[in-house]
C-alpha cells in the first residue's frame, strides 16, 4: 500500500473526467475498469480488470491495476501486442518493467501534475507517490496525446526518436 493510501479503503481508482476531456477521443474498450462506481472513460463498452483473457477490440483505453511488476508486465503485453490504444501507467522510469516496455510505445505522454485519482465514491484521493505516464499504441493515440499536450510533455522513446520527427509530421498531417 502506498503511503498516500488510507488503511481499510478500497483499492479501486478511476481516471478523472479531465484527462479524456483532453485526449478528445472515445474509446471502443475500457479494457480495466474497476467493478462498480462512476464511468467516466468515454467508451462503448467496459471489461472488468479481470479481462486479460478475453478478446479485445478497437481503440482502448487500459489503466490496469498498479500490483507487482509482473501484473504490470501482463497488461502491457497484451496492449502492446493489441496495437492500439492508450495506457495509464505509473511513471517508475527505473524499474525494470517500464525500461522493457517504454521503448515499444508510439508515444509517451508525461502528465504533470501528478494525477490525483478518484474514489468510488466521487472523493479525490491524495497525492500519489509517483507521477503517471500515458503510453500511446498507434497513430489515433499519438495524435489523442499532441490535442492533449496541455497535461504535459511528450517525448518519442528508444530507437524511434532517430528519424520520429518525421513520423510524427506524417502522423499529424
Amino acid at each position: 500500500m502506498a503511503a498516500y493510501e488510507t488503511h481499510g479503503e478500497s483499492d479501486d481508482w478511476f481516471t478523472p473526467a479531465y484527462v479524456f476531456e483532453a485526449l478528445c477521443e472515445r474509446f471502443d474498450l475500457d479494457v480495466a475498469a474497476p467493478p462498480g462506481g462512476p464511468r467516466h472513460v468515454p467508451c462503448e463498452a467496459w471489461y472488468s480488470e479481470r479481462s486479460l483473457g478475453r478478446p479485445w477490440h478497437g481503440f482502448v483505453w487500459m489503466n490496469p491495476p498498479f500490483g507487482h511488476q509482473a501484473e504490470k508486465r501482463r497488461w502491457l503485453t497484451r496492449f502492446f501486442e493489441h496495437g492500439n490504444g492508450i495506457a495509464l501507467m505509473p511513471d517508475r522510469t527505473s524499474a525494470p518493467w517500464f525500461q522493457d516496455f517504454a521503448p515499444r510505445a508510439d508515444a509517451l505522454l508525461w502528465v504533470s501534475p501528478k494525477i490525483k485519482f478518484e474514489r468510488p465514491d466521487g472523493s479525490i484521493g491524495k497525492s500519489p507517490g509517483t507521477g503517471t505516464v500515458l503510453m500511446a499504441a498507434g497513430e489515433r493515440a499519438v495524435r489523442a496525446f499532441y490535442r492533449a499536450s496541455s497535461l504535459g510533455m511528450i517525448t518519442l522513446p528508444g530507437p524511434k526518436s532517430c528519424g520520429g520527427v518525421q513520423s510524427i509530421r506524417r502522423i499529424l498531417a
